[in-house]
């Protein structure tokens, strides 16, 4: 499908995501001006922080499946499972005299919310996984309808190459972060193999760092380790003052080199075209064994080693003697690492409401090096590197409350001005999430494959990785007039992948 007009990006800018409203019978309910349906009785509850600095950034999820629609078996179940949850039936509204925002729960048509688009149907038959592409590209230039629960499923109904059929989620990232939407997706899924239970969780993730605790050390262990453990804190001190004092210089002047994946056209808003392409997730886990690192650690190695690739095939650069510095936003979950397996519980017993929604999340400013290795390995050491130093420090923390502090003390204006701007001096925004590790049905449908993006974020390349079963899914969310051969940069994410394990197997 076409882009939209000037007047629709402009529109969608400009947009604003309260809805005013006004009180009645001495405050105690509220009439939706322009909604639909009257406020629920349920206490308001305010709209947090982050997720006020959050008012122009989507999350796309395009879900595959593995036969062709049944629509009343989907409009059920969306209605049983995703449509019952509080911030899924809720919109934010805010006084006449410009308070604070509140999530006030309202009533839910279906039909606002489940969206079987008019597609050009000989473009579908000729080329039916662009056709998809394409669409999902639209959805990043059309504003969402603020007078109903910011929430879309679109329905492509007709085969491609991955799937019988197509799903593209488009919720507004006020509603969650993605832990939230993974929770969510987990109470909603059921296993394939038994549809009358859960499908499994996936394994605890163990953590380690000077920013997670440490437990002291025996009397036994000696004077040596207890003054490793005094050290760890001296370090975990020090790195969090060079870390603060980073992030106050990329707020105010430090910017990254201009390079093939900073953004060209600042201040204008841009399509997004959002591609995928399924990875080998046992092959990152061989990686990963023989390396003795992390999952993340091979993520963001294959990363450096992809736009390496890129970057020196697409610019004709010829020195490679040195690193060019980069710096990404990683995205990082702020909830206890058993809070998925905690949360799901909860809805399984429906306790929904008990869960914490919306968004928990702080965000480390990681370095990223392009440049030339002969030995592939090295971008998987050189992010272990990195990514360790980054684990001996409480910047994450540190990014989470700053925000909510300049939010009280400035506006929201002006936060998200510092917020935008921070964003702008870095080149790429990076997350990883692990997902289902077996096959699941979604509404009655089975899942072929999960590859969650979004847009919003004021750069040129977002990378997302998801994993689902066997398969890691690297997504790249890229500007469309500036990455017009993204498909080339997925060639380069399983060409690095490739060449990491091919080395990684001769240790």
């Amino acid at each position: 499908m076409n882009a939209a007009g000037a007047d629709t990006d402009t529109v969608l800018r400009k947009r604003q995501l309260t809805v005013r409203t006004t009180s009645s019978n001495g405050g105690n309910g509220f009439r939706v001006g322009g909604g639909k349906g009257a406020a629920a009785a349920t206490p308001p509850e305010p709209v947090s922080p982050s997720a006020r600095l959050l008012e122009d950034f989507f999350i796309v999820v395009v879900i595959g499946i593995a036969t062709p629609v049944n629509d009343p078996v989907a409009r059920a179940g969306i209605a049983a499972q995703f449509a019952r949850y509080p911030r899924f039936r809720s919109i934010q509204v805010t006084d006449e005299d410009g308070g604070n925002p509140r999530w006030v729960r309202t009533t839910l048509n279906l039909d606002d919310h489940i969206i079987y688009p008019e597609l050009d149907m000989d473009a579908v038959a000729a080329d039916p996984d662009k056709a998809v592409e394409d669409y999902v590209a639209s959805l990043s230039t059309k504003p969402m309808d603020e007078s109903r629960p910011l929430w879309e499923f679109h329905v492509l109904d007709f085969p491609t190459s991955e799937a019988a059929a197509t799903t593209a989620i488009r919720v507004h990232h006020s509603l969650g972060d993605g832990m939230s939407l993974l929770t969510l997706l987990m109470a909603c899924t059921r296993s394939a193999a038994d549809p009358a239970r859960l499908p499994a969780m996936p394994p605890l993730p163990t953590r380690a760092g000077a920013i997670y605790a440490r437990p002291r050390p025996p009397a036994s262990a000696g004077a040596l380790a207890f003054a490793a453990w005094l050290w760890s804190f001296v370090a975990l001190a020090w790195h969090t003052v060079v870390d603060v004092a980073s992030f106050f210089a990329t707020t105010m002047f430090l910017k990254d080199p201009h390079t093939l994946f900073k953004r060209v056209k600042h201040g204008e808003f841009q399509r997004k075209r959002i591609v995928h392409r399924g990875l080998s997730l046992d092959d990152v886990k061989l990686v990963k064994n023989a390396m003795n690192c992390t999952v993340n650690d091979v993520l963001v190695g294959i990363t450096y080693s992809a736009l390496s690739r890129y970057y020196y095939r697409k610019s004709g650069d010829t020195d490679t003697d040195e690193d060019i510095r980069l710096r990404t936003i990683l995205l990082v979950n702020l909830r206890p690492t058993t809070s998925l397996h905690a949360y799901v519980d909860m809805i399984n017993s429906g306790r929904e409401d008990e869960v914490k929604w919306g968004n928990a999340l702080g965000f480390i400013i990681l370095p990223f090096f392009i440049g030339m290795h002969k030995d592939p390995l090295d971008y998987v050491r050189k992010a272990k590197k990195v990514v360790d130093r980054k684990k001996s420090s409480l910047e994450v923390v540190f990014t989470h409350l700053a925000a909510e502090v300049i939010l009280k003390l400035f506006g929201l204006k002006a936060a998200a001005a510092i917020f935008h701007r921070m964003i702008s001096h870095t080149t790429i925004s990076f997350s990883n999430m692990i997902g289902p590790v077996e096959q699941v049905e979604f509404c009655g449908h089975p899942v072929v494959f999960i590859a969650p993006s979004g847009y919003g974020p004021p750069e040129a390349l977002t990378v997302n990785f998801q994993s689902y079963i066997n398969t890691m899914m690297v997504n790249l969310a890229v500007d469309e007039a500036q990455f017009p051969d993204c498909h080339e940069l997925l060639d380069d994410f399983s060409e690095s992948l490739r060449q990491i394990k091919d080395a990684a197997l001769s240790l």
